[in-house]
C-alpha cells in the first residue's frame, strides 16, 4: 500500500483516495514574472513524479497545477520593461512549458490562471465576508481576520502568539491585526483592476489558489502539493481561506518538497543565488538534470553542485550502456505491462510506496543494470526500460544517447549529419588503401570530441 509524509500530521500514513479508483490533486505553480530556476524545477518535477506513480499503481489522475499571472512582482516586472502584463506573462509561460517540457514534465489535466478565476475569488471572500471571517478595510482592501479562524497554524506548527508581527505579512495600519492578511486590494493608479462590492481591485495571492482548486476539484480533494517555502504563509492561509468558507478539510494530505541549496543555502531569486533552468540545460542535457533532481528524497534537501550533475551524467551513462545494445526492447516497454511479481519489480514498488522514495527506486535500476551486463537476461533489460521510464528516464535511443554526447550539454552544435560524412569518408580512404587520409580524419574527429569504434559491422561513433 502507498505511504506518504502527510505535512499536516507530520508523519507518515497510507494513503486512502476519497474516490478509490481516482486521486485529486492540486499544486501550486508558478508565478510568471521571470525565467524558472531550478528550485521551481524541483518542484515540478517532484510532482510529476507523483502523478507518474499514482498512474502507474493503478488510479486516474486529475491533477491541477495553477499559473500565478497577476501579483506585484508581474506588475512591477512589466512596468520595469514597459510593456503590458499580458505579453510579459505570456512570454514567460511559454517559456516555462518549455523549460518543464525539456525536463520531462509533463502538462497537468487543469493549468488554470489566475486571471481566468477572479469571479470565483471575489465569490469566495463575500462567503468569507459574511461568516465574520474577513473584513474591508477603510482604505479598499479586504483582509482574513487570522484570529477568527480557529486552528491557524496547524499546517506550519507556527503559534500565533509566537509570530512576529510583519514576519512575512506587510505591516499595516488598515489591519485589525498586524497578522491579518490581504484577500482584496484595491487598485492603484496603472494597475489593472475587477469590479468587486468592495470596489475596483485585484485578488491577493492566497485566495487564488483557494478559488481555482474549489472550481476544479472541489471544496475537499486528496492531495495538496508545493515546494516546502510555501507551507507558509501561503498554504496556511489556505487552509484558513477554504476551511473557513466550507467547515471542513480543503486537502486530505499536505506534501511538500525540500529546498534545493547552493553552497547550503536556499535556492532563491531574492537571494539572487538562483541558477535558471534554461541557463543549466546549456551545459547538461535536461535528463541528466532530472536524474540529480529525483536521485535525493523529495522531501530532502538537495545541494546542487556541477560535481552532482556530472555525477548524474555518468550515472545515466551507466544506465544508458546497459541498454545500448538492446534498443528493440525500449520499444517494447512502451507496450508491456510491467510484471511487478518479479523480484526487482517487487523492490522497485516497495521503494516508491513508501513516500515516493526514488532513490531507493533508482538503486533498483542500477541492480538491474548490473544483472543486464552480465547476462543479457530479456526479462530484466525489458524490466530495465520500463522502471525507469516510470522516472522519466532512458526515454531516448542509446545510440542517439551516446551521440548526443553522452548527456554533457544541449547545447552542442548539431552535427550529427557532418560527422556521419566524415566517417564515410574515412570508410572510403581506408577501403581505398589512404591511411594517412584515414588517420587525418580520425584524428579530425578525436579533436571534436568524437571516438571512432571499428567493428565487424562497420564504423560507430560517439561522444567523448
Amino acid at each position: 500500500m502507498l505511504r506518504i509524509y502527510n505535512s499536516l500530521s507530520r508523519k507518515i500514513e497510507q494513503f486512502v483516495s476519497i474516490d478509490p479508483a481516482h486521486v485529486r490533486m492540486y499544486v501550486c505553480g508558478i508565478t510568471v514574472y521571470d525565467r524558472c530556476h531550478l528550485g521551481h524545477g524541483r518542484m515540478m518535477v517532484v510532482f510529476d513524479l507523483v502523478q507518474r506513480w499514482l498512474e502507474a499503481s493503478g488510479y486516474a489522475v486529475t491533477y491541477v497545477r495553477n499559473i500565478t499571472d497577476i501579483d506585484d512582482k508581474i506588475i512591477q516586472r512589466a512596468a520595469a520593461n514597459h510593456e503590458p502584463i499580458e505579453a510579459l506573462t505570456g512570454r514567460m509561460i511559454d517559456l516555462m512549458d518549455r523549460d518543464f517540457a525539456a525536463l520531462g514534465v509533463r502538462r497537468p489535466t487543469h493549468e488554470p490562471r489566475a486571471t481566468e478565476h477572479v469571479p470565483g475569488m471575489i465569490a469566495m471572500i463575500e462567503r468569507l465576508v459574511a461568516k465574520g471571517l474577513a473584513y474591508p478595510g477603510a482604505n479598499g482592501d479586504v483582509f482574513y481576520a487570522v484570529r477568527r479562524f480557529d486552528g491557524y497554524g496547524k499546517l506550519s506548527g507556527k503559534s500565533l502568539d509566537d509570530l512576529r508581527a510583519g514576519e512575512r505579512v506587510e505591516v499595516d495600519g488598515f489591519k485589525q491585526d498586524p497578522l491579518d492578511f490581504v484577500l482584496w486590494k484595491a487598485t492603484k493608479p496603472g494597475e489593472p483592476s475587477w469590479p468587486s462590492p468592495w470596489g475596483p481591485g485585484r485578488p491577493g495571492w492566497h485566495i487564488e489558489c483557494s478559488a481555482m482548486s474549489e472550481a476544479l476539484l472541489g471544496p475537499h480533494f486528496d492531495i495538496h502539493g508545493g515546494g516546502q517555502d510555501l507551507q507558509f504563509p501561503h498554504h496556511e492561509n489556505e487552509i484558513a481561506q477554504s476551511e473557513g468558507c466550507h467547515g471542513h478539510a480543503l486537502a486530505n494530505l499536505w506534501m511538500h518538497n525540500g529546498f534545493l541549496r547552493v553552497n547550503d543555502e536556499k535556492m532563491s531569486k531574492s537571494l539572487g543565488n538562483f541558477f535558471t533552468v534554461a541557463d543549466i540545460l546549456q551545459v547538461f542535457d535536461p535528463e541528466v538534470v532530472r536524474f540529480f533532481l529525483l536521485r535525493g528524497h523529495y522531501r530532502s534537501q538537495l545541494n546542487y553542485t556541477d560535481g552532482h550533475l556530472e555525477d548524474a551524467r555518468q550515472a545515466l551513462n551507466t544506465l544508458y550502456t546497459a541498454v545500448r545494445e538492446h534498443p528493440q526492447a525500449g520499444e517494447a516497454a512502451r507496450h508491456t505491462a510491467v510484471d511487478w511479481t518479479h523480484p526487482a519489480a517487487e523492490r522497485f514498488k516497495a521503494a516508491m510506496d513508501e513516500d515516493f522514495n526514488s532513490a531507493e527506486a533508482i538503486a533498483v535500476l542500477f541492480e538491474l543494470a548490473r544483472e543486464v551486463n552480465r547476462s543479457a537476461d530479456p526479462v530484466c533489460i525489458l524490466l530495465l526500460y520500463q522502471l525507469s521510464g516510470i522516472l522519466g528516464f532512458l526515454g531516448r535511443e542509446p545510440e542517439a544517447w551516446f551521440k548526443g554526447g553522452g548527456g554533457r550539454t544541449l547545447a552542442q552544435e548539431d552535427d550529427g549529419a557532418e560527422i556521419d560524412a566524415l566517417v564515410a569518408e574515412r570508410l572510403a580512404a581506408r577501403k581505398g588503401r589512404n591511411f594517412a587520409e584515414s588517420d587525418r580524419i580520425r584524428d579530425l574527429l578525436q579533436a571534436r570530441g568524437v571516438i571512432l569504434e571499428d567493428g565487424a559491422g562497420g564504423t560507430t561513433w560517439r561522444r567523448a
